[in-house]
């Protein structure tokens, strides 16, 4: 394999050093160097190991030209490291570069830094130094601030700012000790001097109710207010549906459909509506058209586009749009009259979809429903089902499609993973009252099956028209982190049907393999642990112009439709479907689209994982102070981490706190990094993941967001 790809490296290289070469970018080259779309992938890894051996260098415009010198056009993102060394992330690279702590030229966490390769590995990464810092990308951070008398301090938030920031007193807005606030950097520090700030915002004091979540939502730079022109905007657009929005539609208020959420949703751009025939099933997926009222460039889509995504955190929901168009007119409420793009497919007994149409369309929910109420009827619950009487009979045929296409899924091989999510309740001053799992049930797979399949077949239609599109992509999981999960399953009596190379090296795996896995051991003590190994196996999805398919759900066609009111992604797509279905997308529009869409795809992956980190950031925080009240308690656990410095054990309720290795009584206990096992010294006694154990809260650290357990006596 490595001696083939030193050959695509020597052919794409001597292309670049003709004289007749033109700067292209990568998807540009591919179409020129006849790349087969299965190959696309190992193409662009293949280039961006060519850019770090710096044999290629790509231009501002990510047009890729040939190289000077080894060291040239390695650029990157500097992520601090709590401990002083660092990484830098390259895009298009795999695996980060380690910066040991010499090597770091005083970087700031997120820095824009040019970096230099040296000779050394840590582990299996390649190390670097910094040679040149470029640009900063932090330029407020979030923090504690201490008075110090003529002066203070922020304390940072988060652990990657290494170094207090000094604040003179003229610069401190009155704040107080406690007081938690956002400080503009005024300068970065060096060897000699701590980086300075100015005040420019006092959030509360650090004791008052919401800060500590306003905290998290401002240190990941989120933005909350919309502008009163945006809402002066949105107020304008957000007109009852009239004549003219209704014409040239396709008419469904007289087709019985529905909305399942949860009961706390108030932005339901979802609705589904199915009826049986011929052995044929015929649903519909209705989805809110919120192109209708943001228009493209518009203020509304401008902020929008940067926002993303909406936020969903334990106190509060950050819109993509304002409330105005979320939960009134672009929300699919009961008894109303709507505009929507409906995907209605025809269903045959397999669960192959045999005929489809996407079009625009007018609409009328029948009923909002929740998933408890629509559980309850498929459970056999009499008094909701008389309660629903009329749509009882289509919540069951629902059922009965999502069981058939659910099946047809899972046997091409699409990869499910179970595991449960934490439902937090507070109370009105937002302190937890309870952690609890929330696990999916039969109305939440309902909905989770149609929409997977309108998203399928959606991107497939417009992968075939050649049209501009956004695609949701997740690439094949890295050979060596499946090889080291064979090894270790097969300890356990499993095996992985692997697809070997030359040489014996790794080159694919079939999802499917991993789905059998799945379900062997469903039920086996060793469950919990080779699910979590197997998740860590995966890369992450991403937003991508190029359809290279989607190994999680195994196919070859994906994307986001389903919902327009708080993802980015899916608004855009929505607009282009309009234009194809009104034969407006000419060779300009397909410029423009082509232009537009790798930023887009980019940016909606940026902020999709910034939502994630907050959403988990804010959970952590509050399952802290939740078990901050348990301190003394025993719980029973499974070990599901280990690591070189402790043991991490989950709790049924999702609650997972750290066993510091020094807190293991009766033997000095290593980590066999092999076999995933924390090993005593002396006693030989053994803790691994998955294991039950009994654990006792010993305490919990507010600014690590961290619980600390000891093992039960």
């Amino acid at each position: 394999m490595k001696e083939i790809n030193e050959k695509r490296k020597k052919v794409i290289c001597q292309l670049m050093e003709d004289e007749l070469y033109v700067p292209m970018k990568e998807k540009e080259l591919a179409l020129f160097m006849q790349v087969k779309p299965e190959e696309r992938q190992a193409f662009s890894e293949i280039l961006n190991e060519l850019v770090i051996e710096g044999r290629l260098t790509v231009t501002k415009r990510g047009k890729y030209i040939r190289g000077k010198n080894k060291s040239e056009g390695i650029t990157g993102t500097f992520i601090s490291n709590p401990r002083g060394f660092g990484f830098v992330e390259v895009e298009g690279l795999e695996q980060d570069l380690y910066i040991p702590e010499s090597e770091t030229n005083h970087a700031f966490h997120l820095d824009k830094v040019q970096v230099a390769l040296l000779g050394s590995h840590s582990g299996k990464r390649q190390e670097a130094k910094v040679t040149a810092v470029l640009s900063h990308g932090l330029t407020q951070v979030v923090g504690t601030y201490d008075n110090a008398g003529n002066f203070g301090f922020v304390i940072p938030d988060n652990d990657k700012i290494l170094s207090d920031i000094f604040v003179p007193k003229e610069d401190a807005k009155g704040a107080v000790s406690g007081h938690k606030v956002v400080v503009k950097l005024v300068s970065y520090g060096d060897k000699s001097h701590k980086p300075e700030g100015k005040l420019v915002e006092i959030l509360g004091h650090v004791n008052d109710p919401g800060v500590d979540i306003l905290s998290i939502v401002k240190g990941f730079d989120i933005p909350m207010e919309f502008s009163e022109k945006m809402l002066n905007q949105a107020a304008r657009v957000a007109k009852p549906v009239s004549e003219n929005d209704k014409a040239g539609r396709k008419d469904l208020c007289g087709l019985t459909m529905v909305t399942i959420d949860g009961e706390d949703a108030k932005d339901l751009d979802d609705a589904v509506s199915l009826s049986k025939g011929d052995d044929k099933y015929f649903l519909g997926v209705h989805i809110a058209d919120v192109t209708n009222y943001v228009q493209e460039n518009s203020a509304l889509d401008r902020e929008a586009r940067e926002r993303g995504t909406s936020v969903y955190l334990v106190d509060r929901v950050i819109p993509m749009l304002p409330h105005t168009l979320s939960n009134g007119i672009c929300s699919l409420n009961q008894g109303e009259e709507r505009l929507a793009l409906s995907c209605l497919m025809t269903i045959d007994k397999k669960g192959d979809v045999v005929d489809y149409e996407i079009a625009e369309s007018v609409i009328v929910v029948n009923q909002r429903m929740s998933y408890t109420d629509v559980n309850r009827i498929l459970e056999g619950d009499k008094e909701t089902a008389e309660k629903f009487e009329e749509l009882t009979p289509m919540f069951y045929l629902m059922k009965e499609l999502a069981d058939i296409v659910r099946k047809k899924r899972k046997t091409r091989g699409s990869i499910d993973f179970d595991f449960p999510e934490s439902k937090i309740t507070l109370d009105k001053d937002g302190t937890p009252l309870l952690v609890e799992a929330y696990a999916r049930n039969a109305a939440t797979d309902i909905i989770e099956d149609f929409m997977l399949l309108a998203n399928e077949t959606v991107a497939e239609h417009f992968y075939w028209m050649e049209t501009p599109f956004l695609y949701r992509t997740h690439d094949t999981p890295d050979p060596e982190k499946i090889a080291k999960l064979g090894t270790f399953i097969h300890n356990f009596g499993y095996y992985l049907k692997l697809k070997n190379g030359g040489g014996g090296t790794i080159t694919e795996i079939h999802p499917k393999e991993i789905q059998k896995l799945l379900d062997k051991i469903e039920g086996s003590e060793e469950e919990a642990l080779i699910s979590r190994l197997t998740l860590r196996s995966m890369k992450r999805a991403q937003y991508t112009v190029d359809c290279t398919g989607h190994f999680g759900l195994a196919c070859q066609y994906y994307c986001h439709f389903t919902s327009p009111i708080r993802r980015y992604p899916d608004l855009q797509i929505h607009r282009i479907i309009k234009e194809q279905l009104r034969g407006k997308m000419t060779q300009e529009r397909t410029a423009h689209y082509q232009e537009i869409l790798p930023e887009v795809a980019k940016h909606s992956s940026e902020t999709e994982r910034r939502a994630d980190e907050a959403e988990r950031e804010t959970e952590k925080l509050k399952k802290v102070q939740y078990m901050e009240g348990k301190i003394g308690r025993t719980f029973e656990g499974v070990i599901s981490g280990i690591t070189a410095w402790g043991i991490y054990v989950e709790l049924p309720d999702t609650v997972e706190g750290m066993v510091h290795v020094s807190k293991l009584a009766g033997d000095y206990f290593y980590y066999d990094e092999e076999a995933y096992e924390m090993i005593g010294r002396d006693s030989g006694m053994r803790y691994k993941l998955g294991q039950k154990v009994a654990v006792t809260v010993d305490g919990v650290d507010y600014f690590q967001k961290s619980i600390d357990f000891v093992m039960a006596q």
